[in-house]
């Protein structure tokens, strides 16, 4: 038995559930009003899979958006596979969840943030925006970045 509690993995797995249900419930039904994500991942992951000439332009990391254009969402245990229009060239991704840094659905001041092992941080759920994301084929200083500072009510 260990001598302590892991919540900061305990935390991650609850989070990465969440993603999951929402994931799976977008498959089923569609986005429903102005609902939209920005997921950050790391393109380094083993089970990430994605274009070589996406790798290519983002060796490290990258943010997707699902909003307006995507197909093929498919829902699993470890991770999510969806189709995603770059350039007006539809690109297949798996994302697995333990690959995804930032969760962020702007429309209603929603945001996830997968702090690493190594962080001097509190482990645990932070709102933020995610760094400039390549919408759709755009480049990012194309890319319209959302501050949820900006959603905030004060």
């Amino acid at each position: 038995m260990s001598d302590s509690i892991d919540y900061g993995n305990l935390m991650h797995d609850a989070m990465r559930g969440l993603i999951r249900e929402v994931l799976s419930q977008v498959a089923d039904e569609g986005l429903p009003a102005e609902h939209h994500f920005f997921i950050t991942f790391d393109t380094t992951h083993e089970d990430v899979a994605l274009a070589d000439w996406l790798r290519q332009r983002y060796p490290g990391e990258m943010t997707v958006v699902v909003q307006h254009w995507f197909e093929n969402l498919e829902v699993g245990d470890n991770g999510f596979g969806i189709t995603l229009n770059f350039g007006d060239s539809p690109e297949p991704i798996y994302i697995p969840y333990d690959a995804i840094s930032t969760f962020v659905d702007p429309s209603v001041e929603f945001g996830l943030r997968f702090e690493t092992q190594d962080s001097d941080e509190d482990e645990g759920a932070e709102e933020e925006a995610p760094p400039e994301p390549d919408v759709e084929g755009a480049t990012a200083s194309e890319a319209e970045v959302v501050s949820l500072d900006s959603f905030r009510k004060h």
